[in-house]
């Protein structure tokens, strides 16, 4: 799960498995594999390293070890 923003300020939560695409507009369109759209204020680099993130994390829980998928962004301090 990520947490994102809505064009209206109101925060949300978002089930980032079911993400299909990610498209700027100039605001940032994700389309769910249930077709459902959501226009939020990130922008699309910041909803991918999120995804990546959450699925590091995930992959620890899972395995006990570190995803290395997020690894070239360690040294950037984006995926903590």
């Amino acid at each position: 799960m990520i947490e994102l923003t809505k064009l209206n300020g109101k925060r949300f939560v978002l089930n980032a498995e079911l993400i299909e695409t990610i498209e700027t507009t100039p605001d940032a369109v994700i389309t769910l594999t249930t077709d459902k759209k959501y226009v939020v204020k990130e922008s699309k680099d910041e909803i991918i390293l999120k995804v990546l993130h959450y699925k590091s994390k995930i992959n620890l829980l899972t395995t006990g070890r570190p995803n290395n998928d997020c690894m070239p962004f360690k040294s950037e301090g984006k995926c903590t």
